[in-house]
């Protein structure tokens, strides 16, 4: 199957204006809707999952939540390898997540930001089979977009690390680090 290419969904602005409180203005995830999910992949093939993990993980109870987002992970950044194009699409509404105070895996979601942040195994392939270069579909393109898109969204750490939650505040004082490279 061939994949659609991901420029759009991965430069789409998702972040809204909050209120003094920090709450997001408008409804959470309110532009998944902008991104053609069936026409991306993840590593289960066609996309279209992904808007409901991370509705899961936006609105249910913490278990359910969690779940939702070890099955998101193994979707997009499994092993941590960015696995297929929807990582990108799939970063700026992780980064939303993160900074909705009842989101219950918020912590989660930031390591999952870090773990993607990291991501460089396909360039590192690439380093000693520079053939991989020259594929239609072309996993380091992959990577460095979504490493792109998290980079994007990085002046969300300042909130983040005023957070009263530690586990909050440790693993976003990672991700920052690992955006400082």
């Amino acid at each position: 199957m061939r994949t659609a290419p991901t420029e759009q969904p991965s430069t789409q602005r998702t972040d809204r204006a909050t209120t003094p409180t920090g709450v997001a203005a408008t409804t959470p995830l309110s532009a998944l809707g902008q991104v053609p999910w069936s026409e991306i992949r993840d590593s289960t093939g066609p996309a279209s999952a992904i808007p409901q993990l991370l509705r899961s993980v936006a609105r249910a109870d913490a278990d359910t939540a969690r779940a939702a987002l070890e099955d998101l992970r193994t979707r997009i950044c499994q092993y941590g390898f960015v696995v297929e194009q929807a990582t990108a699409a799939t970063v700026p509404f992780l980064w939303e997540l993160a900074q909705l105070p009842h989101v219950t895996c918020r912590a989660q979601i930031i390591q999952l930001l870090k773990n993607i942040a990291d991501a460089r195994q396909w360039e590192s392939v690439a380093a000693v089979y520079p053939k991989l270069l020259n594929h239609r579909e072309n996993p380091v393109v992959w990577e460095r977009r979504a490493r792109q898109a998290v980079r994007a969204r990085r002046g969300a750490l300042r909130t983040l690390l005023a957070e009263q939650d530690r586990e909050i505040t440790r693993a976003s004082g990672e991700l920052a680090d690992a955006l400082a490279d």
